[in-house]
């Protein structure tokens, strides 16, 4: 591990004269790609620079209790003696989570997909509800949110939701939200007070570059329509709505949030490379599926993640079987807690795989 943080800062060092070089200033993309780079190695350097330190105050420690006579000086060397020995177990801790792969979508924006599932009108309803959430969650975080196509049910609900949030990290800590979420509580449309189970399917998927996927718009058909729903007088007077078919796939993209058909058109685009990467992550991760198997947050759409219990109040996530009593807290976007304990034990299981 030594040798290969050795290694890190050899990097980071390289970067850092890089980065102060007006001629590589002049490039932009590999400026911004230098400076994504430096950011990431800031935290491991700056951690094995604390490390390095706590070893130097051991021997240091050591030294001083093996040459010195004097019992106050020995006795202020042993409190620093088992400071440091703490603070470096602690560091080698931290040290080994920084070392873990990064997923390399971690810094993108994502695309979110929620659609109702098993449950008619009250699944709709609950699509519609993850969406405020996932919205609140995105705001808190300052966030910034961009709807590409709502299909509603009539009575408030969602069948389909599809947007996009950009932010730093926002795949990081989304990516995690992938799956079937189950509600169970009374429809307010159940006469009988019966508690219902319903559920909605997340997708989590990360926003791709040009360079990520590359689209031949020669297999891609757009129809344009016009515009239904709430979308104001522009939006719904013009053929400003476009529907995007990709052939050798099938995918079907309809995006009408924009009043501009070139935007809607951008849009639904962005949609599409979003899934044509997603189906080759798919590809890939099924290439390493026992190391896929043991993380959190697969992203697989059919697993159920997480339930919404009303009558108790409660939300339980089965993946890491935590379980939180703050419901309405979590409904308003604060799902931090959630997220925090599915990163925790992310991490712990590639941990438990490299040691």
């Amino acid at each position: 591990m030594l040798d290969k943080l050795e290694g890190i800062v050899d990097r980071y060092n390289e970067v850092m004269e890089m980065i102060n070089d007006p001629d590589v200033v002049k490039d932009q993309n590999n400026f911004r790609k230098l400076m994504k780079e430096q950011s990431h190695l800031t935290p491991i350097v700056e951690t094995f620079n604390k490390y390095k330190q706590a070893k130097e105050t051991i021997d240091e420690s050591l030294m001083i209790l093996e040459e010195e006579s004097d019992d106050e000086m020995k006795e202020l060397a042993k409190e620093e003696l088992n400071q440091a020995k703490a603070d470096v177990e602690k560091l080698e801790e931290e040290l080994k989570i920084l070392l873990i792969p990064r997923d390399e979508n971690d810094d993108k924006n994502v695309i979110v997909e929620i659609r109702g599932g098993a449950g008619g009108d009250e699944a709709a309803l609950f699509a519609a509800e993850l969406y405020r959430m996932y919205n609140m969650y995105a705001d808190s975080r300052g966030w910034k949110t961009e709807i590409v196509s709502i299909n509603e049910n009539g009575v408030g609900g969602f069948k389909e939701a599809v947007f996009m949030i950009n932010g730093d990290g926002a795949y990081s800590r989304l990516k995690y939200e992938s799956g079937v979420h189950r509600v169970q509580r009374i429809p307010v449309t159940e006469s009988g007070g019966r508690i219902h189970t319903s559920t909605a399917t997340v997708a989590i998927m990360p926003e791709a570059e040009d360079v990520d996927v590359e689209i031949d718009l020669n297999e891609c058909r757009f129809d344009v329509f016009r515009a239904s729903g709430n979308g104001g007088q522009c939006v719904n007077t013009t053929d400003s709505a476009v529907r995007l078919t990709h052939i050798p796939t099938g995918i079907v993209i309809s995006c009408q949030d924009e009043k501009s058909q070139l935007k809607n058109k951008d849009k639904a685009l962005k949609v599409l490379r979003a899934r044509l990467y997603e189906l080759e992550q798919q590809k890939k991760q099924s290439e390493e599926a026992e190391a896929r198997r043991s993380q959190i947050g697969t992203g697989d759409r059919s697993e159920k993640i997480r339930t919404y219990n009303f009558p108790q109040g409660r939300v339980t996530d089965h993946r890491i079987k935590f379980t939180s009593h703050r419901l309405e807290q979590i409904l308003n976007g604060d799902i931090d807690e959630i997220i925090d304990n599915c990163v925790a034990a992310d991490q712990a299981a590639k941990l438990a795989q490299v040691s």
